[in-house]
């Protein structure tokens, strides 16, 4: 019954923190706005990044990351005060509260992000070594090719793979399972960019032609 408990509020607990929208707080409280009728409509960094400039992009980035990191954390460390009731199942599903709480947020009409950074804050804290090591992928690859939807969508690629060789835990199948289904998402969530990507459409973030200044030609959060 413990364990039962632990897996139900775990899971609540982390798609409430998962549910806050960070960019639609941090455009709101500097005065710009709702993300979400913006830009690309797209509440994620990359579009607060057009809509409100750098800071109001990078805390938006950190509190997308950090609910994603927080909550599965503190379930972390509660483990060790309770051992028989939190297991790497509840563990598991605090993140992928967090995650599907950032994708369809129950405090803003369900309508959320393509949770790149939730992502990584979840994977962080279950599996940091491949979570950097995907984040180091992001990295080459936006530095190559400027394009933000093709660099998360190869490091989620990246994750899937790796983790299939390394993923910690004495019950790794539940978190294996867990980063497939995230990874799954992240792909769904990015099919418009990805139909772009195919036709040679996508335009480099910073640079390219539009046919609308605020079109969603980019967006990877």
């Amino acid at each position: 019954m413990q364990h039962f408990l632990f897996c139900f509020f775990g899971a609540i607990a982390g798609y409430i923190c998962g549910s806050l929208s960070s960019a639609v707080i941090v455009c709101r409280a500097m005065g710009f706005g709702d993300p979400r009728t913006l830009g690309s409509g797209n509440p994620g960094a990359t579009n607060v990044l057009r809509i409100a400039g750098e800071k109001a992009a990078a805390i938006t980035l950190a509190g997308d990351l950090l609910k994603g990191l927080i909550p599965v954390v503190a379930f972390i460390i509660l483990r060790r005060f309770f051992p028989a009731g939190i297991d790497d199942l509840v563990i598991v599903l605090v993140g992928l509260g967090a995650f599907f709480g950032h994708l369809y947020p129950i405090f803003f009409n369900f309508e959320g992000g393509k949770g790149v950074a939730t992502a990584f804050g979840v994977l962080l804290a279950w599996n940091p070594i491949v979570a950097l090591l995907g984040a180091a992928i992001w990295g080459a690859v936006f530095y190559n090719t400027r394009i933000s939807s093709l660099s998360a969508l190869s490091a989620a690629a990246f994750v899937a793979v790796a983790s299939i060789f390394y993923t910690p835990g004495k019950d790794w199948a539940y978190m294996l399972t867990a980063v497939f289904i995230i990874v799954g998402m992240l792909f769904y969530r990015h099919r418009s960019n990805i139909e772009r990507l195919l036709k040679g459409e996508e335009a480099p973030f910073g640079g390219g032609k539009m046919k609308d200044p605020f079109a969603d030609e980019d967006d990877d959060e």
